[in-house]
């Protein structure tokens, strides 16, 4: 759900470690989904159970020529199991990303949903593997859509709700966007997609990465609130689920970046012993590493004020990427 600039003010809450921030709950009134990779323990699900609703699990791939999906491996149905166990909903993610690639592949997702029958054969499978693992839905993590597969994807939401029974769901994260015209071009036709889909998940993180952009906000709260706003002005609040991040970047002088979990930005802080800072503006911590590193993440005070966000435009809940990497949601 994750893979592929804002002037920061108002730096506040200084201190050489980030301070940990009281265990909340669940948010009253709001859903929340985490998600969880297949090779995750099962007792991951249970410290986290108390704090979410949903346990989406990344658990079967669309093969490269976009006829097929791998099948869930058994870490994933245990994973399911475990979501059950706890009174959680569970779902089963089916994503275009390739290990090969290292990243998401959009000849896959194109190969799939510009064919009718590949839609089909596909959705049909998929709903074979939801009945025999007892999941309770689908979730689509296509991403690098092309602008020109924007019907093939509703169709394809569309198949996996008329392969299904009633009672399962059928939800699609989409990537953030802050206009129409941007979310046009990453092939969401939003219309369309509200009509088809049970719950659309706004994947409002990764506006800045080492790959991609300079330092900045994972997701920051100016970005998020344009690209929630932009959202909502076609599909209905009580079918938007807020992506929140719970990781972080690292932007070194020389060579690459890297994502860090928020356990690993707080011990890189806390071994150079600088001071993290918490930029109130954007709802996120940010450090720089004596080597010039900088860091940016989003831990659980930055969820907080997701919440918050949530609840201000009335949506259905928050999703969080991911479980294992952010802090414990309970």
């Amino acid at each position: 759900m994750r893979r592929p600039a804002a002037v920061v003010t108002a730096l506040l809450g200084l201190a050489v470690l980030v301070p940990a921030m009281p265990a909340s709950g669940e948010p009253g009134g709001l859903a929340v989904t985490g998600w969880a990779l297949d090779s995750s323990r099962p007792a991951l699900v249970a410290r986290n159970a108390e704090g979410m609703s949903t346990l989406s699990v990344a658990g079967v791939s669309l093969t490269a020529d976009g006829a097929g999906v791998t099948r869930p491996t058994d870490g994933g149905l245990r994973l399911a199991a475990a979501a059950h166990h706890h009174g959680l909903t569970a779902e089963l993610l089916v994503g275009n990303y390739s290990n090969r690639l290292d990243d998401f592949d959009p000849r896959a997702a194109h190969r799939l949903l510009s064919r009718p029958g590949r839609i089909g054969a596909v959705a049909s499978r998929l709903a074979s593997h939801v009945a025999a693992g007892g999941w309770d839905g689908v979730n689509v993590d296509l991403e690098r859509v092309r602008a020109g597969d924007a019907d093939g994807l509703v169709a394809f939401v569309r198949a996996l709700q008329d392969a299904m029974p009633a009672e399962r769901t059928v939800t699609i994260d989409v990537s953030a966007s802050t206009s129409a015209a941007g979310y046009r071009a990453g092939g969401y036709d939003l219309d369309g997609l509200a009509d088809a889909a049970d719950v659309v998940k706004l994947m409002t993180y990764d506006q800045h990465g080492p790959t991609w952009s300079g330092p900045g906000p994972v997701g920051g709260l100016p970005w998020q609130r344009r690209s929630l706003a932009t959202i909502l002005r076609v599909v209905p609040p009580e079918q938007v689920d807020l992506g929140v991040a719970g990781y972080g970047y690292t932007w070194p002088r020389r060579g690459t970046g890297r994502t860090v979990t928020v356990a690993q930005a707080r011990r890189l802080v806390a071994r150079d012993g600088v001071r993290a800072r918490w930029v109130a503006q954007q709802g996120e911590w940010t450090a720089r590493l004596d080597d010039g590193t900088r860091l940016w993440w989003s831990d659980r005070r930055s969820y907080a004020a997701r919440v918050t966000l949530a609840r201000r435009h009335g949506v259905h809940g928050l999703a969080v990427w991911r479980l294992g990497s952010a802090d414990t949601l309970r």
